[in-house]
């Protein structure tokens, strides 16, 4: 097995597939410093794809336009999690939720259930650039894990958004109006996920419904693998994407093992349990 993994091939295969968990790990681990937690974006890449393929293969736009209805899909999801969240005040979890259900319901009737192809136009974002070897998408996904981890330690957002999960109330007490930080939190997240919807199809050279299930646990997983607090105020974003690195490698290693399906999730599962562990274990 490991003559066979530690190839070329392999490796390739891994930074394929790693664009889009990695902008929607960004995501979650901003929501999850906040104190909050996104469940829905999964289904929000998958809408966010399905959105894009109807708008390119149906309605003829240009592919750049219908990349930004997608990511602006995303975004209008997280919008609503993040004013319902934070003006309404009811529980994120909750919320996020139900914008799970939501966002699949409408992922499979934005394509009447059915996979659109979209074809070479748009897999050219995960092809490998000629003489780089890295793929358009890889190397976005990267250059926003620079610029979150820069925003979460340098700026006034960042250092609002772990004051805010560390200690909400003390937080307003000091001043900050809390509401629009974790609203925009909660739009940041859908913006992410619905460039992770994009990503997926160039991956996938089409949109698929049901593509994308359980990413959000994977999301979760690889943050808190990599060092951010489920409970907020702590984490990394470099952190959080060496933990999709760890989750892709898993995932990857269990493929080439030939582990069946049900067998790579109840490990993945495992693996979401012992990092929960984990982070209570550092907790204390």
């Amino acid at each position: 097995m490991a003559e066979n993994f530690f190839t070329a091939g392999t490796l390739m295969a891994i930074l394929t597939q790693l664009p889009a968990l990695t902008v929607v790990t960004i995501g979650m681990t901003l929501v999850l410093i906040s104190g909050g937690i996104d469940l829905s974006v999964g289904s929000v890449v998958a809408l966010s794809g399905g959105v894009i393929g109807i708008a390119f293969t149906v309605f003829e736009l240009p592919l750049i336009i219908a990349a930004a209805l997608g990511i602006l899909a995303g975004g209008c999801a997280g919008l609503v999690n993040g004013v319902l969240g934070s003006y309404f005040r009811l529980p994120v979890f909750i919320v996020t939720l139900g914008m799970l259900e939501a966002g699949r319901g409408l992922a499979y009737m934005v394509t009447d259930s059915q996979t659109v192809y979209i074809g070479a136009s748009i897999q050219a974002l995960s092809l490998p650039i000629s003489g780089i070897g890295l793929s358009p998408s890889f190397i976005m996904s990267l250059t926003l894990v620079v610029l979150a981890q820069y925003a979460l330690t340098r700026t006034i957002f960042g250092r609002y958004l772990i004051a805010i999960g560390t200690n909400e109330q003390a937080a307003k007490i000091s001043g900050i109006r809390t509401e629009p930080y974790l609203t925009w939190v909660l739009v940041i997240s859908g913006l992410l996920a619905g460039l992770g919807g994009l990503m997926n199809a160039a991956y996938l050279g089409a949109s698929d419904p049901n593509a994308a299930i359980g990413l959000e646990l994977s999301a979760i997983a690889a943050a808190v693998i990599g060092g951010t607090s489920l409970m907020g105020g702590r984490g990394s974003i470099v952190g959080a994407f060496i933990g999709v690195l760890i989750i892709s490698v898993l995932q990857n290693g269990l493929a080439q093992l030939g582990v069946s399906e049900p067998v790579k999730r109840l490990i993945t599962g495992l693996v979401i349990i012992l990092a929960v562990l984990l982070d209570r274990w550092r907790s204390r």
